[in-house]
């Protein structure tokens, strides 16, 4: 192969070692039969029964899981909408300060983010809690949609849409029936991208949270500073298991989006001709 050499292949297996062996260390020591996490004593399952029994552990995934869905999901709305003025509304009026404001949070750092958005809640005298951690992630993970889908939405040929609309849609229907279908891929990295960032944030849920609303990154931290447990390893496992399956299972539905769109846009080139 061109341009390979023993130092390129050792590069990458260092690179990959010290990024997943940690990561396979971790998913064997949660089949470890002793609780000491550096002592292998035989294989065993009873941590995962131990953590299905621990109610602080349910209880706060079961709020991340909620806090994450919420908050992706108007991450993208609103994302998608501020990609598609971006895009498609050309130049106006203070459109670089829109643009810089959407964009901010992406070299924003969190604890500045976090320490804004308490100062916030507690100067409009909002109570914190899971609503309050729900406005905070889809302000921080909105910017990272927008990205994605104006990255689409630049590539995209507008000659569809003006079809549609010569045809009669109106811009609403020519949305909705062309644009969105062909963007959909990009929506669906979007969303999946802010639903991994809801799930992986620690430093902006610790500011804007309250009783009752930790969060699973929270109670993880806590746990880990009085030792870590069995049980967390076998969280961790659980959370790299929904996670590849979730990458997966984005990756087979953007593949098969492509395809279709492929197949759309060579048979709209073919009607046109």
């Amino acid at each position: 192969m061109r341009g390979f050499s023993w130092f390129n292949a050792t590069a990458l297996t260092l690179g990959f070692a010290f990024l997943y062996l940690p990561m396979i260390l971790l998913v064997i020591y949660s089949f470890n039969e002793s609780r000491l996490v550096t002592v292998w004593a035989g294989f065993s399952t009873k941590w995962y029964g131990e953590l299905l029994r621990d109610a602080e552990f349910l209880d706060a995934a079961w709020i991340t899981l909620q806090v994450a869905v919420f908050s992706s999901t108007i991450a993208t709305v609103l994302g998608t909408m501020a990609a598609y003025v971006l895009i498609r509304a050309g130049r106006f009026r203070g459109r670089t300060l829109f643009s810089g404001m959407i964009y901010a949070p992406l070299v924003m750092p969190e604890v500045i983010t976090g320490l804004s958005l308490l100062l916030l809640f507690i100067g409009v005298n909002i109570d914190r809690g899971v609503f309050t951690v729900v406005l905070a992630h889809t302000t921080f993970s909105m910017c990272y949609v927008s990205v994605v889908v104006s990255s689409r939405l630049a590539t995209f040929d507008r000659a569809l849409e003006e079809a549609a609309l010569d045809l009669g849609a109106s811009p609403f229907h020519a949305f909705r029936l062309v644009t969105l279908p062909i963007i959909a891929p990009a929506v669906i990295s979007g969303w999946l991208l802010a639903f991994t960032l809801s799930l992986d944030d620690l430093v902006i849920a610790s500011f804007t949270t309250g009783p009752g609303a930790t969060t699973l990154p929270i109670k993880i931290f806590s746990a880990v500073r009085l030792g870590v447990s069995p049980q967390i390893n076998a969280l961790s496992t659980l959370m790299i298991a929904i996670v590849a399956i979730g990458v997966i299972t984005a990756s087979l539905i953007s593949k098969r989006a492509a395809v279709r769109q492929a197949r759309e846009e060579l048979a709209g080139q073919r009607t046109a001709e």
